[in-house]
């Protein structure tokens, strides 16, 4: 093997290492905050037991599910929602917006091993959104990732995927904006993969949802990047998983696709 690629694979597999042990890093603190506000609610329990009769008390909790939230009001968040305020700006080492190219890119998403979908990037109309994509594929980060959330109403669908633990929290160290190519009366249609984000039109980061029915989001926060399209296997997509339903559902109507979903593959290239 020549000295140049055994250079590019040896940084190549640190990078994977990277990833892997800021996936690892982000589980372990999440663990000890949720062990943190078990301890903070059992104090406060106590509390409680001890005031008069009529007192109340009002807890808010931390919010953990990223959501695209394409809601039944329809938003599509991808992260512990940040507050209103945070600073519209990149964080983090946020991958090169000319890796796209400015071209179209022709790939695959395959699902629990039987599930292949053929995926586009447009580097065009999305640059730093496909960029992102492209390098994540690259690097492998979304092997053994799951796809936490589907919402599977008449207006409302989609198959949300990309979050690094798994639960639709975690990402890569990153998030950037601002939001590219939105639909103009937003409508997002069947086969488009779009980015998650949360309030900030800078929140975006790893994870991504796959509409696979024609579906209305609310754009009055800005709306959600349009990166993609799937070109073939959508059929599969709902015959295998996305028809079998929800589990847990919230008030928006989405939770856990009652098929437990993994992606255990993703390719990318250039089309020439």
């Amino acid at each position: 093997m020549a000295p140049k690629n055994q250079a590019r694979e040896t940084r190549e597999a640190r990078e994977r290492l990277r990833l892997y042990e800021a996936r690892q890093g982000l589980h372990d603190r999440q663990r000890r905050r949720r062990r943190r506000d078990d301890v903070v609610g059992a104090v406060a329990l106590l509390a409680v037991a001890a005031l008069a009769t009529g007192s109340q008390l009002l807890y808010a909790g931390t919010h953990t599910s990223q959501d695209p939230t394409p809601s039944a009001s329809a938003s599509a968040s991808a992260t512990p929602t940040p507050s209103a305020s945070a600073t519209a700006a990149n964080t983090g080492d946020v991958p090169s917006r000319s890796i796209a190219k400015g071209r179209t890119w022709t790939g695959s998403l395959t699902l629990n091993k039987d599930v292949h979908l053929g995926i586009e990037l447009d580097g065009g109309r999305a640059p730093q959104a496909a960029s992102v994509e492209i390098d994540l594929i690259r690097k492998q980060f979304y092997d053994g990732t799951t796809c936490h959330r589907l919402a599977a109403s008449a207006d409302f669908r989609f198959l949300q995927c990309g979050s690094a633990n798994g639960d639709g929290t975690g990402d890569a160290g990153f998030q950037y904006g601002p939001v590219e190519n939105t639909p103009k009366d937003d409508r997002y249609a069947k086969g488009t993969i779009a980015i998650a984000r949360s309030a900030s039109t800078h929140s975006q980061s790893t994870q991504f949802f796959i509409v696979y029915g024609d579906t209305t989001l609310d754009g009055s926060t800005g709306g959600y990047t349009v990166v993609g399209k799937v070109t073939s296997g959508l059929s599969d997509l709902e015959s295998e998983i996305t028809s079998k339903g929800v589990q847990d559902a919230g008030s928006d109507g989405t939770g856990t696709p009652e098929v437990a979903t993994t992606i255990t593959g993703a390719t990318i290239a250039e089309q020439r």
